[in-house]
Parts: C-alpha cells; structure tokens; sequence
C-alpha cells in the first residue's frame, strides 16, 4: 500500500458577516444547545470555589462570597490522607488494565462481526453482546460474586479455592476489568463495525486477487482503516483515566479487599459527601478534572507529534 502523501495545508475561512448570515440557520439550531451547555454545565463551574473554603453543615447554608476562606488547604488534607496514595495507585491501575484490555477485546469482537458472512446470525450475536450493557451493575455484581467468590463458580471447576475476590491483592483489578469488559464488549464493538462499514471494500477484492489471505486482509486493510477510530477513542479514554467511576468496585469489593478496589470517586464520596465535608469532596473532584484535561491535552499533542488525526 502507498505512503501517505504530504499533508495538504488547508487555508481557515475567516469570519465575515456574510458567512454568518449565511450559516444562520445551522446557528439557530446550535443556539440551544449553546444556552443548555452554559446554563447546566458552566455556570454550575461556580461551585468549584467550594474547593478554596470551609464548606461544612454549619457553614453550608452561609452564602458562597461569605465562607471563610481557606486556600488550598483541602487539597493538602486530601493529598496528605493516608489512604490517598493507594486511591490514585488503585485508579490508574484499573484504569489502565481497563484500557488495555477493554480496546484489545473490543476491536478484536468487532473484526470477528465483520468477517461473518451468515448475516442472521451476525445481527444475532451483535444484538445478544449488546444487552449487557443495559443490565444494572447490581445484577452483575450479584451474578459475579456468584463466580468468583470462595466456593463459586470458579472454584467448584477448579476443585479448589482460589481466593480470586479474597485476596487483598492487585488481583481483584483484573476481576473488576474482566467482568466490565464482559458487560461492555459488545456496547463498545458499535463504533469499530461502524468505522469498519467505512472501508473501501474495493481494497478488500483487490487484496483478494492479489492472494491476501483473511488474516493479511485484516492486518493490512481492516485495521490500517479503523486506525484514526482507535486512536480518537483511545485519547478520550486517556483523558477519563481518573473517572473510573465507583459503582462497580463498590458492588464487587469487600473488607478484604477494600484496600485494593478504593478510587477517587469513592474516596472524594467517602471523605467528601459521606463525612459532610464539602470542601475537601470538592477539591478532589477539581484534581480529577484538570488532570483528567491535563492528560487528555498530552494524548492529544502525542497523537498529533506521530502523525496521527487528533482529538482537537
């Protein structure tokens, strides 16, 4: 296949008065969305002041210009706890296995969609991986702790204990990713068979002719094509590298293991909301934010330095 060619420089269109008017309905129909996206996602930004105070049930009803100040010492509460380090250790750890593991399974189901031929059978099996992604955590929880307690599922094939979601170890990050991947496989596959419809399937009978086996096919066609998807998708990931959310880990962990499955949402919960104090709940949530925009920025000027399409 051929190189890519120099990349053409496109001239900006400057904005002119004509080029509004012109472009005057499509404004119209943005302007909504422009008036919800600062009413409920901007204005509310204001809250984040709520970082830099003492913000407790006896200062809450206080208005905000009139809480005492206490600059950035909810950080250093937050950063100076002692379950803090094993917090951030444990969110990049899931997040990271999450990331790795849930792309590589993802693609890898979409291209094996994308070969079946049987076309009843292909849109049963895309609409039956589909459906986890609706069922509610708690039912999988239910269903995993089923599995992989002492004496489940795992065990009673083994003929022993493994002590998979008992052992107070990393090992319960691989568990937590194994059982989310399961629940969103086929969810996620949706975009990649999408950027795959995309694919010149004249490159395909060429490829055919030329004796490309199915696997050369799809190293060489397939994949190449889906790139830009793949890339795209793995800086938004990068970018919610923090926001791993807590609900699953909540459902899936125990006493045992509580030290292994703590995020920063679950810790900003517990040391925030739960202990009523404010402040330091939003201090954390400001630190999951800009380095979530920190690192999606880094992915993002990565992706543009190798050549690769970027985010923004």
């Amino acid at each position: 296949m051929a190189g890519k060619g120099p990349k053409e420089i496109k001239k900006k269109q400057r904005i002119t008065p004509y080029l509004l008017w012109k472009q005057r309905y499509l404004i119209m129909m943005s302007l909504p969305f422009v008036i919800w996206l600062i009413v409920f996602k901007y204005i509310p930004l204001w809250g984040w002041t709520m970082a830099f105070q003492e913000v407790k049930p006896a200062t809450f009803a206080i208005p905000i210009w009139q809480r005492p100040f206490v600059g950035f010492q909810n950080f250093i509460k937050a950063f100076q706890d002692r379950l803090f380090a094993q917090t951030m250790i444990n969110t990049l750890g899931i997040s990271v296995l999450q990331i790795a593991v849930g792309t590589v399974v993802a693609i890898a189901f979409a291209v094996l969609l994308n070969e079946l031929v049987f076309t009843r059978f292909k849109k049963v099996t895309q609409t039956i991986s589909y459906l986890p992604h609706f069922v509610s955590w708690v039912i999988i929880a239910s269903l995993a702790k089923n599995i992989f307690n002492d004496g489940g599922v795992i065990d009673s094939l083994a003929g022993t204990n493994l002590h998979l979601m008992s052992t107070n170890s990393p090992l319960i990050w691989l568990i937590i990713v194994i059982i989310d991947c399961w629940k969103e496989m086929g969810w996620n596959a949706i975009i990649y068979l999408s950027s795959m419809a995309g694919i010149d399937q004249g490159l395909y009978e060429a490829a055919q002719i030329d004796g490309a086996n199915r696997f050369q096919r799809i190293w060489h066609i397939t994949l190449p094509g889906i790139r830009p998807t793949i890339i795209v998708l793995l800086i938004m990931s990068i970018g919610g590298a923090l926001n791993v959310g807590m609900e699953r880990q909540m459902l899936l962990s125990n006493a045992l293991v509580q030290d292994h499955t703590m995020v920063l949402s679950w810790f900003s919960y517990t040391r925030g909301i739960k202990s009523s104090d404010y402040g330091l709940g939003t201090a954390l949530g400001v630190f999951q934010s800009a380095v979530g925009v920190t690192l999606l920025l880094i992915a993002n000027k990565i992706a543009g330095l190798v050549g690769e399409d970027k985010l923004v």
